[in-house]
């Protein structure tokens, strides 16, 4: 059984979400590598910070919904910031394509994109 996930908070990060593309899972920083989501941290407006928000509310509703697995791709282990690259799937479907088909996420395409 899969740890239940809250947002992250200024303790210790085990397992949390972070924002709609980031989360904790057993002490280890997981970026979901299949998608892009607005940012919550340092977003560029207001419009931003509030699908940003949604995006990270739905992601720990889809993470906390059941078991699910995290897949990497061969030769992108990581990012440039040291967070491992993982695609979350349950049931054979990415969690990220939900988050995209609700409009709440982006495909990754390999850079970022304004959402403003």
């Amino acid at each position: 059984m899969q740890p239940g996930y809250q947002r992250c908070g200024t303790g210790p990060r085990v397992n949390c979400i972070v924002d709609g593309d980031t989360l904790w899972n057993d002490g280890v920083k997981i970026r979901v590598a299949d998608i892009d989501t607005p940012e919550v941290s340092e977003p560029r407006c207001a419009a931003e910070k509030a699908l940003g928000d949604r995006a990270t509310v739905r992601l720990m509703e889809l993470v906390n919904a059941g078991q699910f697995q995290m897949h990497s791709r061969p030769g992108h282990d990581e990012d440039k910031y040291g967070r491992k690259l993982r695609v979350l799937v349950r049931d054979g479907r990415s969690l990220g394509d939900i988050l995209v088909s609700e409009r709440l996420a982006r495909t990754w395409t390999g850079r970022r994109q304004p959402w403003c």
